[in-house]
């Protein structure tokens, strides 16, 4: 069943990359349906929150979106963007302004009828979750529930 406030069917999918590494060293935002934790860091090279970076699948990009609309305290939408040899990635953004100036910032890529292809319906504020690092012991029970998950 996919959770109403963060959007995933597994709440222990993220993080993807290095999960250990990215529980011990960055913020994360705790759903307070599922529990999943989702890195809302931003990173100190671009300044920009992890959620801004483009995604190489539609699925990957909704793990993100939670946290976008967390820090934008509205919805945000994911829109495919086409770049260099075609290749495709999904990007999420707050605003079709927020498009816009990002494809006149990068003359390279495109986005195809400029309309996200996902969008979530309304953002609810959830007064329950969290934003915070995790503890070791967290940690060390987040990584066991994730790997018994992936079996």
């Amino acid at each position: 069943m996919i959770c109403k406030e963060c959007y995933s069917d597994n709440p222990r999918i993220t993080p993807l990359l290095k999960p250990e590494n990215c529980l011990v060293k960055h913020t994360q935002y705790i759903c307070s349906t599922c529990e999943r934790c989702i890195c809302i860091d931003r990173d100190d090279k671009r300044g920009v929150y992890r959620w801004s970076f483009p995604f190489k699948t539609l699925e990957i990009a909704k793990l993100y979106l939670r946290t976008a609309e967390v820090i934008c305290k509205d919805i945000c939408g994911i829109y495919e963007i086409i770049g260099k040899n075609n290749r495709i990635s999904y990007k999420i953004f707050h605003t079709n302004d927020d498009l816009e100036n990002y494809l006149l910032k990068n003359k390279d890529k495109s986005c195809k009828d400029k309309k996200p292809v996902y969008i979530s319906k309304q953002y609810i504020e959830s007064p329950n979750a969290q934003i915070r690092r995790l503890n070791n012991d967290e940690i060390e029970i987040y990584l066991k529930e994730q790997k018994q998950v992936a079996k």
